[in-house]
């Protein structure tokens, strides 16, 4: 683009924006840091509904760092409750404790520092950084990424993306200084109203005019990785069943654990297939196995 055109560009996004941005809890205009933190690790393969239903009973019981920091595992994954991928609980825990302990519970605003902390990629220390501390960065996530991708380059599928060095060339040179925070905000937007990954409605687009692959692309899903599976599901989906367990139970014996998930005439395949999901459950610090019982990994 010429630089009258970015300019056209960028007043057309921050234009839209202005007038249509979607309204959430960490939508503030300059939200704390910790807000920012727990709403962006919650975000991540997680539907913004459940997040926004999800994110003041969170804070309710979790109000500052320091009381995210007191928790233990067991604590940490009931209250994640409903949100799926309990890891990223436990990485949010031991990043408030180490906050806690190396910079007295103030979020750090340097990205090598924020990158240092546990569960912290490069994504939400660029968006605490741009959001919260208003420092001038490039904020790239997945829907930035397909929004950029699709607008300066020719994407033949829409599963399709450029790839990363060049996608990160364009993000540090497109958004407009001192703007970071509502720019990304609403690339973020407009990518999730209208630049979807599957069907893109190009034609409703603010930004079609600027786009090389408006209406060209042919509409494809990129194959799913293989995942271990048992009777046809996911073992995220035996895990999450498991732990959903153990939030109610709080201690259950193996042989329960079967009876729950299988009935009374589980097999020795499906005996197998849990001890191995609790394998992996213990692996990732969420319970505790002793013997024959089990339960949520108190710390």
């Amino acid at each position: 683009m010429k630089s009258k055109d970015i300019q056209n560009f960028q007043n057309t996004v921050l234009d839209w924006y202005k007038h249509n941005k979607r309204e959430f809890l960490w939508r503030r205009e300059t939200p704390e840091p910790f807000l920012t933190l727990v709403s962006e690790v919650m975000l991540q393969q997680t539907q913004t509904s459940r997040v926004a239903e999800k994110l003041p009973v969170f804070f309710e019981q979790f109000p500052t760092i320091f009381a995210l920091a007191e928790a233990s595992n067991a604590d940490i994954i009931r209250a994640w409750k409903g949100m799926g991928y309990n890891n990223r609980a436990l990485r949010l825990r031991d990043a408030a404790r180490l906050i806690g302990e190396r910079y007295n519970g103030q979020i750090p605003q340097s990205l090598d520092e924020l990158l240092a902390l546990p569960g912290i990629g490069r994504y939400t220390a660029t968006a605490l950084m741009s959001f919260s501390f208003k420092i001038d960065i490039a904020v790239v996530d997945v829907n930035i990424r397909r929004v950029y991708s699709r607008i300066f380059f020719k994407m033949e599928t829409t599963a399709s993306v450029a790839p990363e060095k060049e996608i990160n060339e364009i993000a540090d040179m497109i958004y407009p200084k001192n703007q970071s925070s509502e720019w990304h905000q609403a690339i973020m937007d407009i990518g999730a109203l209208y630049c979807t990954a599957r069907q893109p409605e190009c034609k409703k687009c603010p930004l079609q005019i600027f786009c090389i692959s408006a209406g060209a692309m042919i509409e494809y899903t990129s194959p799913k990785r293989a995942e271990p599976s048992y009777n046809g599901i996911p073992r995220r989906i035996w895990r999450g069943r498991t732990v959903e367990l153990l939030r109610s139970a709080s201690i259950l014996t193996s042989e329960s654990i079967n009876h729950f998930l299988f009935g009374e005439f589980a097999t020795q395949d499906d005996h197998k297939w849990i001890r191995q999901v609790l394998l992996t459950l213990e692996k990732d610090g969420i319970i505790l196995q002793n013997e024959n019982v089990v339960q949520l990994r108190e710390n």
